[in-house]
């Protein structure tokens, strides 16, 4: 059985945890928004989207974008792609196989913080109301 490609890429993982070339991003941690363990692990393959990993992403350290490449299959993300954008027009994805970071994006614009702080309350009231659900 063949399976259809949903993308070719290149894939993006947006975060502030520092990684190096190889690694291997598994799923099984904590999102860089909740920190229970997830099933899936995720990634992106816009810029614009993996800019928001990052900038978003909990704890401390550098916000920082790596390309990386699925080792299995992998699906559209349905809490995005189902839920706020019809179509995947984010070209957002999930999977239950590891990512090989194979390179690190040494430069990006962030979004402005007037953007990054709009985002984070939107984030808080879906917190408020219950409704920042992660279909995993």
């Amino acid at each position: 059985m063949t399976e259809k490609m949903l993308d070719e890429g290149p894939f993006f993982h947006g975060t502030k945890g520092e990684l190096a070339l190889g690694d291997m991003l598994s799923p099984g941690f904590g999102s860089n928004f909740r920190s229970r363990g997830l099933n899936h692990i995720y990634f992106t393959a816009t810029l614009d989207a993996a800019k928001w990993g990052a900038e978003l992403s909990q704890g401390e350290g550098v916000e920082r974008i790596y390309i990386v490449e699925p080792t299995g299959p992998y699906e559209d993300d349905p809490n995005l792609t189902d839920k706020r954008f019809p179509g995947n027009p984010t070209r957002s994805y999930r999977s239950k196989s590891p990512l090989k970071v194979v390179a690190e994006l040494g430069r990006w614009e962030r979004h402005s913080e007037a953007e990054i702080d709009r985002m984070r309350e939107g984030l808080a009231k879906l917190r408020e109301a219950g409704e920042d659900i992660i279909e995993d």
